[in-house]
């Protein structure tokens, strides 16, 4: 994963698309506002280590997790290891 400040998102590439969690800092911690997967990386699991990724950056900067996008709640709630990081 690769976190593009410039484009305040969190990205993975695989098969050469990208797949990204559009994200803004705030007080509450790591606001993500929406998760996207390019339609032939749907189905792969892709979305899913993404925002395993995103956990795992959130955990190490200390941060707790915000997920305005459903797919980001859904994740987190279904995700025992991370249920605790959602803010």
């Amino acid at each position: 994963m690769h976190d593009n400040r410039a484009l305040s998102r969190f990205e993975l590439t695989e098969q050469g698309l990208t797949a990204y969690a559009d994200y803004r800092r705030g007080p509450q911690g790591l606001v993500i506002a929406h998760v996207y997967a390019p339609p032939p990386l749907r189905g792969t699991g892709a979305a899913d280590r993404l925002m395993h990724a995103v956990a795992e950056q959130a955990r190490a900067e200390g941060v707790r997790i915000v997920p305005l996008c459903g797919y980001a709640g859904a994740w987190l709630r279904r995700s025992p290891a991370h249920r605790d990081l959602i803010a």
